[in-house]
């Protein structure tokens, strides 16, 4: 019974400092984006699709670093 004494206010202590994190954490954007992280792992920036770069090339850009650039193609004709 005695035991009850320490921890019960060993339990508030504890909440309190889980409420602060918790709202540590919510004042900092942690809760902000919570897909965007999981879906920048999976696209790679450097390969692109197939069909990206079958429109790139109907439509007259060129592919240069890992960007797609516009062309002209009216230049030097």
């Amino acid at each position: 019974m005695e035991s009850l004494y320490i921890l019960i206010p060993l339990s508030v202590v504890l909440v309190f400092v889980i409420g602060m994190l918790f709202w540590w954490s919510l004042r900092n954007g942690q809760y902000d984006d919570l897909e965007g992280p999981a879906y920048r792992l999976l696209m790679d920036d450097k390969d692109e699709l197939p069909d990206e770069r079958c429109n790139a090339a109907t439509e007259g850009q060129t592919r240069t670093d890992g960007k797609i650039e516009k062309t002209d193609s009216n230049q030097g004709h």
